[in-house]
């Protein structure tokens, strides 16, 4: 008995010993593999492949590879393969081993073999098609997705891995044409189709993104193919607006339509689009098109107004608005008002007749007078009316009825103390007092706004605040300040001239001021007001070589790049600009639209 026991522990033991053998050799070669000592690991994956040929061969194969025993390396992997018939790439790095022993006729035969041998399972399709696109054999791939489509057509026909094949090809077209296929093939693909392309499609200088012309000619041969499909004609139009191509865009849903028999909902929304993007004329297009389908459309009195409104951005955004125009669109408004009335659809007709008679038709008293008539003579929403009252406050300011303004004022301030339109009208409010050098009061009153519910009315009631600060400090000489209040009163009352000249005087009298930098910023408005574009570029210019640490550092490089992006028709000027402004104010409230215009003049096609 004791014997036996002996013999047992003996055998625990040996057996022990061997686990532990194997262990320790196992980590070496694996140490040896790393290391990329091939030699040594392969003496030792030598022993564990013949114990374990699964668990080692690929390691064992590719130490033999690297260390040229092309021979053992061929005669394991055939081994491989009778083990494992369904292992098809394996044929794949045998044609390789041939490759590399420069047998080009025996390596083209294992990879027809591979394919021919493939079982169309997804599972070994992916195995087969991904080893060849490891060794960069695009074509032979492609031979295994396409019969795994021949199996699988109806459930999985890898469209989306063909088109990627057809990518690292360089083969655009049928890389595009897959991607279509895949939309034709099932339509609630379109969005990762449009996803792929894009990435696939990238961006460069001449044929950058969605601007690279097959994706449009390739859309418009299979609208014409597939009349009946509508959406490879919403994909063109998602592509045309991608391009910012809103003529085309129009022509297409224009067709698109007509031949749904549709409302013109479509031209509406493109309607909006085109004027979020500051194309107006393709919009009054699109609103035209509307107001043609007659009365009974239910977009016909919107589309009236709203073609109205387009007309009125157009005329006001261009740097010289033409007298005819303003006043060929001012009798157009005033034609709708009669014809509907006054009521909530008209009143943004209505403010813009009257800012159209105040700041382009030099009748500021009639644009008075039509406001205030209709302050008394209608019921509005409250918040309409404080929209009213703001605007007939500055056309009262405009012509110099300071008090009227500020009641106006006082009167939106007091019924909206802790809303938006409240802050805007406190605001005015302060910029009043400061007109009227009321420094201590204005100031008081822009701290306060420095925490107002919108950006633009906190920025502007700080920048306010620290002219203030900055110019008048303790015990320090007012009248400049007085003088710069009152040259900035006179532009909002269209004396261009007198408020330059006011302004020059500032130098002139006091030459220990420091309003430099607000000087230069008030002349850039003075010269953009009255059209002299490159006069305004020299102030900001002035500004950023003087004062570029100042208040106004990055309001005049953003307001400089402006210029020469919209005015002085200079995009690479402005382009370089905006990418300063990202550069050497990154803290900048111009930050983001900076870096939208970067990459709208550069090109970049944006999500």
């Amino acid at each position: 008995m004791k014997f036996r026991f002996l013999i047992f522990i003996l055998c625990l033991l040996s057996f022990s010993s061997l686990i532990a053998q194997k262990a320790n050799d196992e980590k070496l070669a694996m140490q040896f593999y790393e290391q990329k000592q091939y030699d040594k690991a392969a003496a030792y994956f030598d022993n564990l492949y013949d114990k374990n040929p699964d668990a080692y061969f690929t390691y064992y194969y590719k130490c033999l590879v690297e260390i040229k025993e092309y021979s053992k390396a061929e005669k394991i992997l055939k081994k491989q393969i009778k083990r494992n018939e369904t292992a098809f790439h394996l044929y794949v790095w045998l044609g390789k081993l041939y490759k590399i022993q420069n047998n080009p006729e025996k390596e083209k035969e294992q990879y027809n073999k591979a394919i021919k041998e493939l079982i169309p399972l997804q599972n070994y399709v992916f195995v087969l098609a991904h080893a060849f696109e490891d060794e960069e054999l695009y074509d032979y791939a492609l031979e295994v997705y396409k019969k795994g489509r021949k199996e699988t057509r109806d459930s999985y026909p890898y469209y989306y891995e063909i088109a990627n094949l057809y990518k690292k090809k360089g083969d655009l077209k049928a890389m595009v044409n897959e991607y279509l296929d895949a939309i034709e093939f099932r339509e609630s693909e379109i969005y990762t189709a449009q996803t792929n392309l894009q990435q696939s499609l990238g961006y460069d200088d001449k044929n950058g993104g969605f601007n690279n012309p097959i994706l449009k000619q390739e859309l418009q041969k299979r609208i014409q193919q597939h009349s009946d499909k509508t959406i490879f004609s919403e994909f063109l139009i998602f592509l045309l607006n991608q391009q910012k191509d809103f003529e085309g865009s129009y022509v297409q849903n224009k067709a698109l339509d007509k031949r749904e028999k549709s409302d013109g909902t479509r031209l509406m929304e493109l309607a909006k689009l085109c004027i979020s993007n500051e194309n107006y004329v393709v919009a009054e297009k699109c609103y035209q098109y509307v107001i043609s389908k007659g009365k009974e459309n239910p977009y016909y009195d919107v589309a009236n107004i709203e073609k109205l409104n387009a007309n009125y951005l157009q005329i006001t955004n261009q740097p010289n608005a033409n007298p005819t125009e303003v006043l060929a669109l001012n009798t157009n408004i005033e034609s709708a008002i009669k014809e509907y009335g006054i009521s909530n659809l008209t009143i943004p007709l209505i403010k813009k007749s009257a800012i159209l008679k105040a700041y382009y038709l030099n009748k500021p008293q009639e644009a008075i007078q039509s406001l205030e008539e209709v302050i008394t003579q209608y019921t509005f929403d409250k918040n309409i009316l404080a929209e009213i009252k703001l605007d007939l406050g500055d056309m009262n300011l405009l012509v110099g009825n300071i008090w009227d303004a500020s009641l106006l004022y006082s009167q939106v301030e007091k019924d909206f103390k802790y809303e938006i339109v409240g802050q805007a009208a406190k605001f005015r409010n302060a910029k009043l007092s400061y007109y009227a050098s009321d420094f201590a009061w204005a100031k008081t009153q822009c701290d306060v706004l420095k925490g107002a519910t919108t950006k633009t009315i906190a920025n502007d009631a700080l920048d306010l605040s620290l002219v203030i600060t900055d110019a008048i400090g303790i015990d320090t000489n007012a009248v400049p300040l007085s003088m710069f209040a009152s040259a900035e009163l006179l532009i909002l009352q269209h004396q261009y001239d007198r408020a330059l000249a006011r302004l020059d005087s500032i130098n002139s009298l006091f030459n220990d001021h420091t309003l430099g930098d607000d000087i230069y910023y008030k002349k850039a408005e003075i010269f953009k007001l009255t059209n002299h574009y490159p006069e305004a570029a020299k102030m900001y210019e002035n500004i950023l070589e003087f004062y570029p640490t100042d208040l106004y550092g990055d309001d005049a490089l953003f307001k400089e790049a402006e210029l020469y992006e919209r005015y002085l028709n200079d995009k690479e000027k402005a382009k370089q600009l905006y990418q300063d402004v990202l550069v050497k104010y990154p803290g900048s409230i111009y930050v983001v639209d900076a870096r939208k215009r970067y990459r709208d003049l550069r090109g970049d096609i944006v999500n």
